[in-house]
């Protein structure tokens, strides 16, 4: 029994006045194919072995992975693949938890990122930090009686009630943290001033809906509980960031003394906080007039606010994050200088956001979408051929209307230093826009500044001091990751090929199990020369 279906898939050839390919899917019964149905088989799938060239795959991070597929006639076809059920588990460590539950609870590049007693500790801390927990409950519910809800028994349930509403706000405020160090766990090595500071901000918020629980007795629940899940957050942003700034402190392997001496100066400053907060309150005046107590807290917070920056504004990092990259980069592509630790800290801004730097740059973004217009098929090889000594593609966005942006995708192995490479050739090609004629000349010419200049800008980085070892950059992301192949490259063998490109049907009463094979109507043709 055979079944045909006639599909039309888009192609991009130059010529926009040819018409587009039609692929013919068969179907043939695998239990009663002929000896000419199979000898026909064979020379189908060598035609297309022949006149198919993965040029490239693209693996995203939820297990599925795309190819681009070239002709012999520079047609580029895309098959998109379902990776999860084959390598949904691919960590040798833990093999029955699913990757979307590893990389929430484990930190990036587990477990060669981590020393081997890290999982047995964290499985035994797990435990030991519920039954804290649960004593922790237990004890809340004394200090309630002993403030004054007696376990008698008319009010037993109200006790109870209070207890239960009192450690819910804590369970609902720990969420934050939960979400937090799962979701946003990689981002402290790269900038932890910034994450410090705007867990202040964070934290302010928190206390605004404390501060208006007076107001509002009825919402005492509701409103205590965002005021406890923002703290919660700020606590999440905060202890991160924190370990890092003690381990920059600790240049002799100090780390313990120097989170102890910092805990010794954070009790003084807690006590004396609290003895003048006392002072104030014990002031005429302030407790019972709310708008007085409301803009006292303000004024002291937004001071506290200030004195927050200025403390991290000091701190003189040697590794090189995002922020302080584009000033080195911003320098030496300018002049070939760089400037010193002591310098480039200063000039960094703690609260800027990457997406409104200038140039803007797209990490991690897609192969597919850096393929734009009909030449994409020959854009593809070039591209390919261009960046061919690169861990990464990098293009200036074309798109009309739309201020100068390079779109950047990362092959497998690409470090630090590709993000870093990528981001010297953006700042060359932006100073070089009004020069631009061609966008693949620019690309090489950006290419043979890079690969002259680069090695001049590492080195002066080293004399003054920056620690190359400690380039935090940390752009790549999940999203995607481009393996090229070798250009033109053929797909791997015929059964490759038909197990790769093929799905089954469910026909007739019997459920036959019947399977497409892929094959090309048009004769075949001979093949073009490579392009220069």
């Amino acid at each position: 029994m055979s079944f045909a279906l006639q599909l039309s898939f888009p192609n991009f050839d130059f010529n926009t006045a040819t018409r587009p390919q039609r692929i013919q899917f068969v179907c043939n019964s695998s239990s009663k194919q002929t000896n000419s149905s199979k000898q026909e088989s064979e020379d189908d799938t060598q035609r297309t072995s022949d006149e198919l060239r993965v040029v490239l795959v693209e693996r995203y991070g939820n297990g599925t992975s795309k190819r681009y597929i070239l002709d012999d006639k520079f047609h580029l076809t895309t098959f998109l693949e379902d990776d999860t059920k084959t390598k949904g588990y691919s960590s040798k460590e833990l093999p029955w938890l699913p990757d979307i539950v590893k990389d929430f609870v484990l930190p990036a590049g587990f477990p060669g990122s981590v020393s081997d007693d890290y999982l047995e500790y964290m499985l035994l801390q797990f435990p030991t930090n519920v039954t804290g927990w649960i004593c922790h409950t237990l004890v809340t519910s004394s200090l309630l009686k002993a403030f004054g809800l007696d376990y008698s028994s008319g009010t037993t349930a109200a006790a109870s009630a209070a207890a239960i509403r009192w450690v819910s706000k804590d369970g609902i405020g720990a969420i934050g943290r939960f979400f937090i160090g799962g979701r946003f766990g990689n981002l402290f090595d790269d900038d932890p001033k910034q994450w410090r500071m705007y867990a202040d901000f964070i934290g302010s918020a928190g206390s605004i809906f404390d501060l208006t629980t007076p107001l509002y007795p009825a919402y005492f629940l509701p409103l205590a509980s965002l005021g406890n899940l923002a703290k919660a957050v700020a606590r999440g942003l905060k202890d991160p960031s924190l370990r890092v700034i003690q381990n920059h402190f600790a240049i002799s392997g100090n780390l313990g003394d120097v989170a102890a001496k910092e805990e010794v100066w954070e009790v003084s400053a807690q006590l004396l906080g609290l003895g003048l907060g006392i002072l104030v309150l014990s002031t005429p005046g302030v407790v019972k007039s709310y708008p007085v107590l409301a803009s006292t807290w303000m004024t002291i917070r937004l001071l506290h606010l200030w004195l927050r920056y200025l403390s991290l504004s000091v701190l003189q990092f040697d590794s090189v994050n995002l922020k302080r990259a584009r000033i080195l980069v911003n320098l030496h592509v300018s002049n070939s200088k760089v400037l010193g630790c002591e310098e480039c800290n200063k000039m960094e801004n703690i609260l800027s956001w990457e997406k409104f730097s200038v140039p803007q740059i797209a990490f991690g973004v897609p192969f597919s979408d850096m393929l734009v217009g009909e030449r994409s098929g020959l854009k593809v090889k070039m591209l390919l051929k261009l960046y061919g000594k690169e861990k990464y593609i990098l293009v200036v966005n074309q798109q009309p209307f739309k201020d100068f942006e390079t779109l950047v995708c990362f092959k497998e192995g690409a470090t630090s230093l590709s993000v870093l490479r990528s981001l010297w050739q953006t700042y060359w090609l932006y100073k070089n826009q009004e020069k631009q004629k061609d966008g693949f000349d620019d690309l090489k010419e950006s290419l043979n500044e890079l690969d002259d200049r680069f090695d001049n800008f590492l080195q002066q980085l080293r004399d003054v001091g920056w620690d190359i070892d400690q380039i935090n950059l940390k752009t790549l992301g999940e999203t995607s990751c481009v393996r090229p192949t070798s250009d033109i490259h053929p797909l791997p063998s015929p059964v490759t090929t038909l197990q790769t490109f093929s799905f089954q049907l469910l026909v007739g009463p019997a459920t036959l199990q019947h399977r497409l094979r892929l094959r090309l109507r048009q004769p075949r043709r001979q093949r073009r020369p490579p392009l220069p």
